[in-house]
């Protein structure tokens, strides 16, 4: 049976000489694998509606298995991501990310608009660190390992200064430090920004600026929380890292 259906390329594989296997994160089927006959072929229909980060309309046979591609139209090329390298880097890491979390066929229209609106932004200049923690967060909450943002995750204190414990799993309010003498203080603004990049509606998104200390805070942070809890290696990760040493 056909069926057509929004989607977003978050993964291609080479099948044969001249097939590709593609991983979608659709809007109503979840994330899903098809078939893309000859999409490898340089004149094929399928070549430019089959690479990373196109999010279009896709005709599918759905069957029990892999599904085949039947045609599809793109809806925006993002093409500003794929022509920045920094860009690329940091939109492969989130798409590895969704295909590591995301279980097959299982539909989360919120995640999907949070992916999409996340590309969005990322191709129209906004900050890629600012935008991936907030994506990431809402991932592992979609997971079942967020951490805890909205109180001190020991004694429920909602008043701070509050630390951020990757031992204990989320803040720690100054009564409770002695929790864990490893947590990263985090200043006044942090975990306001941990809590509002967690609960906020990415498509909501104004003008949010921190400065570079606090972004890479919150990236070493976010880092370390995911390879204690996460599980996946992810490889795009390795080359955001070379990147961030390069810019150094």
């Amino acid at each position: 049976m056909l069926e057509k259906i929004e989607g977003i390329v978050i993964r291609t594989r080479d099948y044969g000489e001249t097939h590709k296997i593609v991983t979608l994160l659709t809007r109503e089927k979840g994330k899903i694998g098809i078939m893309a006959r000859g999409a490898k072929k340089p004149k094929s229909r399928m070549a430019s509606i089959t690479q990373p980060f196109i999010h279009g309309m896709f005709l599918i046979q759905i069957g029990s298995g892999l599904g085949s591609l039947s045609q599809g139209e793109m809806m925006s090329s993002l093409r500003s991501i794929r022509e920045d390298i920094v860009k690329t880097a940091y939109a492969s890491y989130l798409a590895e990310l969704t295909d590591k979390l995301i279980d097959e066929k299982q539909p989360d229209p919120f995640i999907f608009e949070q992916f999409l609106q996340t590309l969005v932004w990322m191709n129209e200049d906004k900050d890629p660190v600012i935008l991936s923690l907030m994506y990431e967060l809402k991932l592992f909450k979609k997971a079942g390992f967020a951490p805890v943002v909205d109180q001190c995750v020991n004694c429920g204190n909602v008043e701070g200064p509050f630390s951020f414990s990757i031992v204990e799993g989320g803040l720690l309010c100054f009564r409770c430090k002695h929790k864990d003498p490893e947590a990263f203080g985090l200043s006044e603004p942090l975990p306001k920004l941990l809590r509002l990049f967690l609960h906020m509606d990415a498509r909501r998104l104004g003008q949010i600026s921190m400065k570079d200390t606090n972004k890479k805070l919150l990236r070493k942070i976010m880092d370390e929380y995911y390879d204690r809890y996460g599980g996946y290696f992810l490889k795009s990760k390795k080359f955001l890292n070379q990147l961030d040493l390069f810019s150094d």
